[in-house]
């Protein structure tokens, strides 16, 4: 088959006779997997080199030949193109090729038009799917790398074929009942063509991030209307209490939730945990009637002062169980009123973090360049119990759903997820020293020994002194060449971000864990356990205004509101993050962006008074000024005000 014959095809008229040798020949080439593979050749000789790098495949082609049948308008000619390739083409695959030539069939039948219609799922999608999945070691690993050194557009369309045959089998196939939040709902089961279309996106995925040097992002990944169809609270129910391992899930697929529905699953894993603890203090205080010196608590409940939040804190948390931190978290300031719905945590966890994070524990160090911090080499014995309060008070916020300004690169949750770090990952510390590795991995010329003058060694100031640190035993004496100085930058990055650093990272990593360790963190990414841990900074203020309630006789039409909401927008980014501080008790915005994010605007007679922030729920009370120029310079006023509770 070639282009110049699929342009005569698309030109024969739908009622026009057909050419019985031209017939002929369409059925050969579309019924054989050898004339079929010997289509759209690279020219002189050139597809001769066939290999796990190179298909030999003219691409162009290849894309002209599909795009003219997508237009071809004979009926009997486009029916007999999809009954050999759907009954005899793909039937002809096998799991063990006899040459590589034969392995182009996975790169060009993606091309053909019907992979766009859901509906040929059984007979087009899912065969050729499970076709890919049955091949052997390394036929499987030559089609992954063919498929990764294709274009963008060609690998995103590959992408968006699979996704769309989810969505239509799990929408058309199962049938709909109650979900847990009364609902109705597609009940999701085994269904072996939608086991296979998500394993081939889940193959997909793996090329994408692993061998695709254009990747797609992670986001392209995400089908976006599956918390629409099914109770994605239930399948994750159901998967964490299958311990058999039986039961067919979603969540084992977690590349297709957004960040929305990873939340959701977030909260659910929160609520089992909290609901089991609280059940366990309810257990524990009926018996307790037996020994009433036993206090229990269905919640944690941290006595702290602001003068000593850090020892208090210590002092407090000493008293619960690993399975204690899994209650909901309730703070009381010492000589404070307020009863904490919310307001409480977020300053308990803006002032601990604060406090330390100061150099005065010289428990991390800042890098000038970046403002991000990272774990010091050297502690003493003593700050352990520091590492690890301050890995649980993580855990802790992302259980209680409080953002946190906790500086640290990508590199921790990394770590955390014990996904590899890497050069990217010491750019987020340092650029200025990354740019110096990068330097190095890119000079080619042959006096790179006299240039750099390196060894396999680095030096760090110990309290003063300068020490020399092997990257590898005996590397002060071994130089840094063109032959491996891929090794020394790989030796670098992994002493400054793991070996450096082990033993203080080890005892956060084990806070972190009696909190949040489990299953929920399977389904997180590094860049997204970070942003639920600190929020993101993608504002869109506009959405803010159109999320908003007015209460108590405010309406959005009204002469106060809409002043607000013109000195609102007119405020300068700084400004604008002030108010949220102010008003949510945080700057940044949850994962979900700012739609997550509801504020509500109530009145109040006299105004002669500030607006007033309850950050427990998001409450701003605004007087009803006279003017607008009033309310700007009330506003601006309370704004400079977030610390600190006390009764209205």
């Amino acid at each position: 088959m070639s282009a110049e014959i699929s342009k005569k095809l698309c030109h024969i008229q739908p009622e026009e006779t057909i050419d019985i040798d031209l017939l002929s020949v369409i059925e050969t080439v579309f019924k054989s997997l050898a004339c079929f593979n010997g289509s759209w050749l690279l020219p002189n000789e050139q597809h001769l080199c066939c290999s796990s790098r190179q298909p030999g495949v003219d691409m162009e082609a290849a894309e002209e030949t599909f795009e003219n049948i997508r237009k071809i308008e004979h009926d009997t000619l486009k029916q007999m193109i999809w009954e050999s390739i759907s009954s005899d083409l793909i039937s002809s695959l096998v799991a063990s090729p006899a040459d590589v030539e034969t392995l182009r069939i996975y790169l060009t039948l993606p091309m053909y038009h019907e992979f766009i219609n859901s509906k040929n799922y059984s007979k087009l999608h899912s065969p050729f799917s499970l076709a890919v999945q049955k091949l052997q070691k390394n036929p499987f690993t030559i089609v992954s790398r063919w498929w990764a050194n294709q274009s963008l557009e060609y690998f995103e369309r590959l992408v968006e074929n699979f996704k769309h045959v989810i969505l239509y089998i799990i929408h058309f196939k199962f049938p709909k009942v109650v979900g847990s939040n009364g609902e109705e709902r597609q009940e999701i089961r085994y269904e072996p063509n939608l086991a296979a279309m998500l394993d081939i996106v889940g193959i997909l995925y793996k090329i994408n991030h692993l061998e695709r040097k254009q990747k797609l992002p992670y986001e392209q990944f995400h089908i976006h209307e599956i918390d629409d169809l099914i109770d994605i609270r239930l399948d994750y129910v159901r998967w964490v209490t299958d311990n058999n391992g039986t039961y067919f899930s979603l969540c084992n697929y977690p590349f297709i939730f957004n960040a929305s529905a990873k939340m959701y699953l977030l909260q659910t894993d929160q609520g089992l945990q909290m609901h089991q603890a609280m059940q366990d203090a309810a257990h524990a205080s009926f018996l307790s009637f037996l020994r009433p010196d036993v206090n229990v608590s269905q919640f944690i409940v941290l006595n702290v002062s602001r003068e000593n939040i850090v020892q208090d804190t210590i002092r407090e948390l000493a008293q619960y169980s690993a399975n204690d931190l899994k209650k909901p978290l309730k703070i009381k300031f010492h000589g404070e009123e307020a009863e904490d719905a919310g307001g409480l945590r977020k300053e308990f966890f803006m002032l601990l973090l604060k406090d330390i994070l100061d150099p005065k524990y010289g428990m991390f160090k800042t890098y000038e360049e970046s403002r991000a911090i990272w774990f010091t080499e050297d502690f003493f014995d003593n700050e352990e119990t520091m590492f690890a309060l301050i890995g649980i008070l993580c855990g802790l916020a992302i259980y209680n759903f409080t953002i946190i300004n906790l500086p640290f690169p990508l590199a921790l949750y990394k770590k955390l997820l014990d996904e590899p770090v890497d050069l990217s990952d010491l750019r987020d510390l340092s650029p200025t020293v990354a740019q110096s590795m990068q330097s190095i991995l890119d000079y080619t010329e042959s006096d790179f020994e006299e240039v750099f003058d390196l060894t396999f060694s680095t030096t760090r100031d110990f309290f003063g002194e300068m020490q020399t640190i092997e990257l590898t035993p005996g590397g002060d004496k071994m130089r840094v060449t063109l032959d491996n100085k891929e090794e020394f930058v790989r030796l670098y990055i992994d002493y400054v971000l793991n070996k450096s650093v082990e033993k203080s990272f080890k005892q956060f990593r084990l806070g972190f864990m009696k909190v949040c360790g489990g299953n929920v963190l399977k389904l997180f990414k590094a860049h997204e356990l970070m942003a639920v841990v600190i929020g993101n900074e993608e504002y869109d203020w506009h959405v803010l205004e159109e999320n908003a309630e007015y209460k108590n006789g405010y309406k959005s039409s009204d002469p106060t509101i809409r002043w607000f909401w013109e000195v609102f927008h007119e405020l300068p980014l700084e400004e604008k993050k002030k108010f949220l501080l102010f008003l949510t008790g945080c700057d940044r915005i949850p994962i979900q962006g700012m739609k997550a994010i509801k504020i509500h605007i109530q009145p109040t007679p006299d105004d002669k008074f500030l607006p007033v922030a309850h950050t427990c729920f998001n409450l701003l009370d605004l007087p009803q000024y006279k003017t607008k120029e009033k309310l700007k310079y009330k506003l601006l006023q309370a704004i400079q005000q977030t610390q600190g509770f006390s009764l209205v």
